[in-house]
């Protein structure tokens, strides 16, 4: 009997490709089939400039993939490749009555917020911040979830304790977002084995993207917390351009390199119109555990120093401490994991500032958490 990818692609051989005369499969526009438990993920390569007219063939290989026995999800993209020394198409204009209107964004069914926590650069513990910040919501009395969005190096699955689980596929298509320590948590890394790389074009990436938010079953929730890749590519700009983010948190380290990439990550998402909830300064100093001196490692201040000249708030400090670092690395978040304790009291305080920023009242003074 064919392989579950022999059959896909023997069902993609039936569709032409135009202006080709031979089918998508022979004519190398179909990327590496990538199936795992009865899930198929793909890619056509299509020309830029005539990308919308491949619409309904992408359409069609989707269908055609969903009608194979054994399938149970299929995702197909569009990659547009421009041919060098060409122009991209320009998207076509809409009418919004005025010319400075964003296009309507689509919410997600009982999600009342969305908050993404993004970063200019990889490495400022943006992933870190994200869970234990939701954990942070959690533990104030709201309902949580949390899209771990980077779709290139998810980490969610490991620092939530929940690497090797899947996903289960409810009777409507949809999928169960995983749960832990009260959240509801989606991430690719729970549909791909945790040492494979995403060899993905940017089109399937936010194809993919796309599902896990508009695909799963997440039920009420007052919050839903997406952990953004770091940078500003397509997924960032995917996610601010067609959800209904009601902000961002901004994650830096104290260093000028860092912020240098910080201050673009907030020109994005000034530009696509969504509010900068605030900056929090990560690994903003060192207590040696041995004799009690304070070493700013990286630097101090500059987050601070930043969100002032930037007009945004301030949310607050996280020390570089090993205990955060062990219980991320163990998935034992410290907010689950040692809720009272004085690593916990600088997430739930950066929490607390945000509720207020979406409350509208006034700024409470940025914690900065000292360990003994």
């Amino acid at each position: 009997m064919p392989s579950l990818k022999e059959q896909v692609a023997a069902a993609l051989s039936k569709l032409s490709m135009p202006g080709t005369g031979k089918d998508i499969v022979s004519a190398g526009a179909v990327s590496d089939i990538y199936e795992k438990d009865g899930k198929v993920m793909l890619s056509i390569s299509v020309p830029a400039d005539k990308a919308a007219r491949f619409e309904p063939i992408r359409a069609a290989a989707e269908a055609a993939v969903k009608a194979i026995p054994g399938v149970v999800k299929a995702t197909v993209a569009l990659t547009a490749e421009v041919a060098p020394g060409s122009t991209p198409p320009k998207a076509p204009a809409q009418d919004h009555g005025h010319s400075h209107a964003m296009p309507a964004k689509n919410g997600i069914p009982g999600v009342k917020s969305i908050i993404a926590v993004a970063s200019g650069k990889g490495g400022v513990g943006k992933s870190t911040t994200a869970v234990n910040f939701a954990l942070a919501l959690s533990a104030r009395g709201l309902k949580v979830g949390i899209l771990d969005a980077d779709i290139y190096g998810p980490s969610v699955p490991r620092l939530m304790g929940l690497s090797g689980d899947k996903p289960e596929v409810n009777e409507d298509r949809t999928l169960a977002p995983l749960e832990n320590y009260g959240l509801k948590v989606m991430s690719i890394g729970f549909l791909v084995d945790e040492e494979t790389p995403m060899i993905w074009r940017a089109p399937m990436a936010v194809s993919a993207l796309t599902q896990m938010l508009r695909e799963s079953a997440w039920g009420d929730l007052d919050v839903l917390v997406v952990d953004m890749p770091p940078g500003t590519g397509d997924v960032q700009l995917t996610m601010a351009q067609q959800v209904p983010l009601t902000g961002a948190v901004i994650v830096s380290t104290p260093q000028d390199l860092a912020l240098l990439d910080a201050r673009r990550g907030v020109a994005m998402f000034q530009k696509v119109e969504v509010p900068v909830l605030g900056i929090v300064e990560n690994m903003a100093y060192f207590i040696c555990p041995n004799c009690g001196t304070h070493h700013d490692i990286f630097g101090h201040g500059g987050a601070a120093q930043e969100a002032r000249r930037i007009g945004v708030p301030f949310l607050g400090e996280v020390p570089l401490e090993m205990k955060i670092r062990e219980t991320s690395d163990a998935g034992l978040p410290v907010v689950a994991t040692e809720p009272s304790g004085p690593h916990a009291e600088s997430y739930l305080a950066i929490a607390d500032r945000v509720l207020d920023t979406l409350a509208g009242k006034p700024e409470r003074a940025a914690p900065r958490i000292v360990i003994e």
